[in-house]
């Protein structure tokens, strides 16, 4: 958000914050172990100026993790000398996958291998062609960035680029015969923003109601439905909240259902 004052020309209501943001603009953020007093007392006092308020708000024009405010407005606690992370500090952390990562786990006695793939452009190059025989595609979608920009691109709708890289990806001959799971997920932060930020703004087509999440969900939902090209190929969708933990329990066992359910069609078992 210091960054962003100077791209969108926002002032401090108190100029000696400049002096605080220089501060913690000179922070090693890749270094740094622990929250000492200047830079905790600075971060608080910059938070509470009406310019960086002003900053978030814009959060839509430039790059800001959508845990900002969260992790913001904990900062005395992330602080403390004694602190552990609590299971939302954990779900809340987001790191950018890149490359290939692998994660297996068990699900009532079943066992998962699910590859975590970088969505991001420069990223997809690296896992595109690298499988073969996929039981499921679980495609994630934030409902979110439905008026965000693109990292790699300032005039690229986020959720434009993610419908086309959709497209793309269940068209794929390798994944012709994988199940496809789409998650709607930031359920939430949609329900929220819908408020001020008004779809048909980024999507003229949009002929539902303004501050309406139902429609709006409803409209991206279909948006992407739109992009499957085989009408005798069924897509599953979920909404969903990750950091909701018994929203996600609930997916996952409508999920593990239908994997189970294209593993046994795939061996002429159902």
């Amino acid at each position: 958000m210091i960054r962003a004052m100077d791209l969108l020309k926002i002032h401090y209501k108190d100029p000696s914050n400049v002096e605080k943001a220089e501060l913690i603009r000179g922070v090693d953020f890749e270094t740094v172990t622990t929250f000492d007093s200047p830079y905790v007392d600075a971060i608080k006092t910059l938070w509470a100026d009406t310019g960086i308020q002003e900053c978030y708000d814009r959060r839509r024009e430039y790059q800001l993790t959508d845990s900002a405010k969260y992790y913001l407005m904990e900062i005395d606690r992330v602080a403390a000398h004694n602190y552990l992370p609590t299971e939302q500090d954990i779900l809340r952390v987001r790191v950018p996958t890149t490359g290939i990562i692998e994660y297996p786990f068990d699900l009532e006695e079943i066992r998962f291998r699910m590859v975590d793939v970088g969505g991001q452009r420069s990223e997809r190059r690296k896992w595109i062609h690298c499988f073969e025989n996929v039981t499921s595609i679980i495609f994630l979608v934030a409902l979110s960035e439905y008026d965000q920009i693109l990292f790699e691109s300032e005039n690229e709708n986020r959720m434009e680029e993610s419908k086309a890289l959709f497209k793309t990806i269940i068209t794929y001959p390798w994944f012709q015969h994988s199940s496809v799971i789409l998650f709607l997920n930031k359920k939430d932060l949609l329900e929220e923003k819908i408020m001020y930020s008004h779809l048909v703004d980024y999507f003229p087509e949009f002929d539902g109601p303004k501050c309406d999440h139902a429609s709006a969900k409803q409209f991206i939902l279909n948006k992407y439905l739109v992009e499957n090209p085989d009408p005798d190929r069924m897509v599953y969708s979920h909404f969903t909240t990750a950091t909701d933990t018994e929203n996600i329990k609930l997916v996952f066992c409508a999920v593990k259902d239908t994997i189970m359910q294209s593993a046994l069609k795939e061996f002429n078992l159902a």
